[in-house]
């Protein structure tokens, strides 16, 4: 896909009348394309699933990324309270937008928001393979750590303010 320009894409917080456009979102991201984001190949995701992807509260917040009202990308957090890590983050962008910035866009949207609300720490689960979104990582918090467990790096890294 050709870049678009950053101001066509909207990131803005899940709402609970996302469910559809999250729905479809999902289910138009390639099998190797969910793996890589829920670690299996979920395909028809169910009500209650997409529901906790959309949760916004004091413990969870949920971005989506929208380009022409479809959701493109989304990223959410998880507060973890009394762990080495403040929160647990994951993010999937579509298949046509990856290598534009956009999952940047939204860690960063992400972390913000985070930091706003007390948490110090970041942690993420990422596979081994996914070479480009450990670089990303490895530019974005250059003293990382990075431990590997079971064909994923497991990743801890403090939130820049």
């Amino acid at each position: 896909m050709d870049a678009v320009p950053g101001e066509a894409i909207e990131i803005r917080p899940a709402r609970p009348d996302d469910e559809e456009r999250v729905r479809r979102f999902l289910g138009g991201l390639s099998s190797r394309t969910r793996t890589r984001r829920f670690f299996s190949g979920v395909s028809r995701p169910g009500a209650g699933f997409v529901r906790a992807l959309l949760a916004v509260d004091e413990r969870c917040d949920a971005l989506l990324a929208v380009h022409e009202g479809l959701v493109v990308g989304h990223a959410m957090s998880h507060r973890r309270e009394g762990e080495a890590v403040d929160i647990e983050i994951a993010v999937v962008v579509g298949d046509e937008w990856q290598g534009v910035g956009l999952g940047s866009r939204l860690v960063r949207t992400l972390m913000r928001r985070a930091a706003a609300r007390g948490a110090g720490t970041v942690g993420m689960d990422v596979l081994g393979d996914n070479r480009t979104v450990l670089a990303m990582i490895r530019k974005m918090w250059p003293e990382a750590t990075m431990r590997a467990s079971c064909g994923a790096v497991e990743v801890t890294a403090r939130i820049l303010r």
